[in-house]
């Protein structure tokens, strides 16, 4: 394989998807000596096969306003690769969504999914509708209506949607219950669902938590404890404030976070009531990060991520795609960080990817930073399929064992000659031979 010549054919094919191209490049680049190590990978030409999804669905979602006014959104289902295990990944309502981001996500979620060691395909979902504003009744009628276009596609054994940005336990709840109705089955075919009808415990604080795992297996490579910590969080949902529940119960002090109005800054670091006052304002209220600035009084950055403004020893990006450039990631290493944690999918663009390695310092991809959540996504599967429940601490135990076995993972493809872990490397390199080898032995599909 020459991974130039495969993205500049990737590029010629689709030529309006910079988020899905980028993926695929941070990928090829790093796996090209691997993959040439094994001829009969080219023979099958099982890159082109890897990187192009298996199926795409693309359809209307019509729904009514509170006032009987309809509208019209976009609904996608991307199905990209099931060599391992049922089409797993989340759905996503966001005004940004585009068949580009839901392609990148689901390149980027059959890797991740491959490193969790559990049965899962890759696969993403998701609309260019936004739950922001609209009432519960409206999400409703929206939630029913996408499901009214999708439900014949996906299934307990064939494919596993859950949440993602704009997407809760609410928004779960709406489209299971629809898909129960269409379907005439109670099946665990979403994951995130209550806890009163399948869900598992810790399934909403699963990415957060896991992050915080990963990142103290890193931390242990370089005998460093994460007590007394300095942490710059952006993002307010569910991986932010989950993350920064885990880290306060640690010791270490959460100085900052953010949405998509802008970020606030906390020098002293966030108090666990301060924190459930977040957990509120978002979760129950709707509200913004400003108010907690006036409730508080802390210093507030409008329209900006707080990278550039915060001094800290740890950055765990929790937001969104592309959220941390060069400029970032210099200021970042500047301001004395010495390990990033990425809660968020591809929250650092390749330049400042590139910054980071070359500062040496710890530096965890999504793909293997954030695999907490479809973990516990695939332990929820795990237990519909039984009709059984496990208990808190089991979930979370087992949720450590996976993020060691992760980095377990990572360190044994990411060593390098001089003994720095590229976690980037060993993450994707993990990741697609065990997909690879999955693909070659099931023959051209």
């Amino acid at each position: 394989m020459n991974a130039v010549a495969v993205i500049d054919e990737l590029k010629r094919r689709f030529p309006n998807e910079p988020e899905y191209i980028q993926a695929v490049e941070e990928v090829l680049t790093t796996i090209e000596d691997v993959y040439n190590e094994n001829p009969e990978f080219d023979r099958y030409n099982l890159i082109e096969r890897l990187c192009i999804p298996d199926r795409i669905f693309a359809f209307r979602v019509s729904w009514v306003d509170d006032k009987g006014k309809v509208h019209n959104n976009m609904g996608y289902r991307v199905q990209h690769n099931n060599a391992i295990g049922p089409y797993k990944g989340g759905i996503r309502f966001h005004s940004s969504v585009n068949l580009s981001i839901l392609k990148f996500l689901a390149f980027e979620q059959t890797f991740k999914n491959s490193l969790t060691t559990l049965a899962m395909g890759g696969a993403k979902g998701g609309s260019d509708f936004s739950p922001r504003g609209k009432s519960d009744m409206e999400v409703m009628r929206f939630c029913q209506a996408f499901i009214q276009e999708l439900w014949r596609q996906i299934g307990p054994d064939t494919d596993v949607p859950a949440g993602d940005i704009g997407v809760g336990g609410r928004e779960v709840g709406y489209m299971f219950g629809e898909y129960k109705k269409m379907a005439r089955e109670f099946t665990g075919t979403f994951t995130g669902k209550g806890i009163e009808f399948g869900g598992s415990l810790i399934r909403p604080e699963a990415t957060g938590y896991g992050n915080v795992y990963f990142l103290l297996e890193m931390l242990k490579t370089r005998g460093l404890d994460i007590e007394g910590k300095r942490v710059a969080i952006s993002g307010s949902g569910n991986v932010a404030t989950y993350t920064a529940q885990k880290l306060l119960q640690l010791g270490a002090k959460v100085v900052s976070m953010s949405d998509s109005d802008g970020s606030i800054y906390v020098p002293d670091g966030i108090t666990s009531e301060q924190l459930d006052y977040i957990f509120k304002l978002k979760n129950i209220y709707r509200g913004r990060i400003r108010e907690f600035a006036e409730e508080y009084g802390c210093q507030y950055f409008e329209g900006e991520r707080p990278w550039h403004h915060v001094a800290c020893d740890i950055a765990m990006p929790s937001a969104t795609q592309n959220e941390i450039d060069g400029d970032d990631a210099r200021a970042l290493i500047a301001n004395g960080c010495i390990a990033v944690s990425e809660g968020a999918n591809m929250p650092s663009t390749p330049e400042a990817i590139r910054e980071f390695l070359k500062a040496h310092i710890l530096y965890a991809p999504g793909k293997a930073a954030n695999a907490g959540g479809v973990s516990v996504s695939g332990l929820e599967m795990a237990q519909n399929s039984q009709k059984l429940s496990w208990s808190a601490e089991e979930v979370d135990r087992k949720l450590k064992e996976i993020m060691s076995e992760i980095h377990k993972q990572c360190v044994k493809y990411g060593t390098e000659s001089d003994g720095y872990i590229n976690y980037v490397k060993g993450a994707n390199v993990a990741g697609f031979m065990k997909v690879a080898r999955a693909m070659m032995a099931q023959g051209i599909l």
